[in-house]
């Protein structure tokens, strides 16, 4: 399954809620979306400066990631972004994989 990298920031409503329902609550709540399009939260961590929250998902394609990514963000009540991590065995595959490529200028 693909996995990401979540990170988010909530706005101001968004930590309101936070800190109504407190970090159980917003997991549980992160369990269930991920759930709901076939996934599988790994792991969740909070933080604090630029970035409130990291999480690692795995989702059964690139179509479920979007899918939650969109309905979370229509929200308003955070920002995220997501990137796709790449196990240690697809990029030994990737570095066998031939491209055709010329710098600029060459």
């Amino acid at each position: 399954m693909p996995r990401y990298l979540v990170q988010a920031s909530y706005t101001p409503e968004g930590a309101k809620g936070l800190l109504a329902e407190g970090g159980s609550g917003r997991r549980a709540a992160v369990q269930q979306a991920v759930a709901s399009c076939g996934g599988t939260l790994e792991s969740m961590y909070f933080a604090y400066g630029e970035t409130d929250l990291y999480c690692i998902v795995d989702f059964p394609d690139p179509l479920a990631m979007a899918t939650v990514a969109m309905t979370v963000r229509a929200s308003g009540a955070l920002q995220s972004k997501a990137t796709p991590l790449l196990a240690v065995e697809d990029m030994d595959e990737a570095a066998k994989k031939a491209v055709e490529f010329r710098p600029p200028g060459s």
